[in-house]
């Protein structure tokens, strides 16, 4: 029997791998009887019983977190953190005993194991929106609902337009999905650093911002990770270029030549996580422009 993990990346996972991971166990559990359910959660055990024989109607992701709606009323709510990861086996399950097994759910074709996840729940479905992550999420980058002009509305919103960029896009509450690789690569293809705010931007600086969260998120998602150009991926990839050589834009190759201009990429460190940007393509803003 065949098993695969759901995402497999050297960057924590974020908005686009979490989605990819929904859209894996959908097609592999939804319509689906439970013969099997297991959640190693002590204060979830009794709970997950009811699942037995219960089937999934749907698994989609909001921003970070993953769920999991079964028709006796209960969904799934987890967040991956640091270490998450889900596995999908074709037939019955094989956890790696190895590692921590958080939840098992198997039904007659295919089974999922979640390892090393830290926040898990059992929700009643009706109470999903008033979750305290969920609740306090903004427009999730991959819903088709965020447009740029959504997300221009938000960089213009008071209680965002006075924060760096280096904090807003990670602020879940800004743009739900985002995070640290995302982070380098929207503001290389914005051409904008870490430090710059939305109030000191032109118009059109944060119009261009706008649009690189929406299309390098997207990027990510549809091509499994890669947010750099895909003409050039595709060229470095059949050059026998490593995949995580190529994958991004910019984040994680300090001391690389920029893929634009050559430039030499610098990384810095942005409330401990590194930020990285060609000063070139990125040049620093002379002077603050209030919008």
């Amino acid at each position: 029997m065949k098993s695969w993990p759901v995402h497999r990346a050297s960057a924590l996972p974020e908005g686009p791998e979490i989605r990819r991971s929904a859209d894996a166990l959908a097609q592999a559990l939804v319509g689906q009887p439970i013969t099997r359910i297991e959640y190693r959660v002590p204060r979830l055990e009794r709970k997950a019983r009811t699942l037995k024989g219960a089937r999934v109607t749907r698994v989609y992701s909001r921003a970070k977190a993953l769920l999991i709606e079964f028709d006796n009323g209960l969904t799934h709510y987890s967040h991956n953190q640091l270490y998450g990861e889900w596995e999908i086996h074709e037939g019955p399950p094989h956890p790696d005993d190895r590692r921590t097994v958080r939840v098992i759910i198997a039904t007659p074709t295919h089974s999922a194991v979640l390892y090393s996840a830290t926040q898990i729940d059992l929700l009643p479905t009706r109470d999903v929106e008033r979750h305290p992550y969920i609740a306090a999420l903004g427009p999730d980058v991959l819903d088709a609902t965020t447009t740029p002009a959504v997300v221009r509305r938000q960089l213009e919103d008071p209680r965002f337009r006075g924060r760096s960029l280096s904090s807003l896009l990670l602020d879940q509450r800004f743009v739900g999905g985002l995070g640290n690789y995302l982070r380098s690569d929207i503001l290389f293809e914005a051409g904008l650093r870490a430090g710059a705010r939305p109030q000191e931007l032109s118009d059109e600086a944060r119009k261009r911002l706008a649009r690189a969260i929406v299309d390098v998120s997207r990027r990510s998602y549809r091509k499994e990770g890669v947010t750099n150009d895909l003409a050039r991926a595709r060229k470095a990839a059949r050059a026998g270029v490593p995949f995580e050589d190529y994958r991004f834009l910019a984040y994680g190759r300090a001391g690389a030549p920029c893929w634009v201009c050559g430039t030499t990429i610098v990384r810095s460190d942005e409330g401990g996580r590194g930020v990285f940007h060609c000063s070139k393509c990125q040049p620093a803003m002379r002077k603050a422009r209030a919008r």
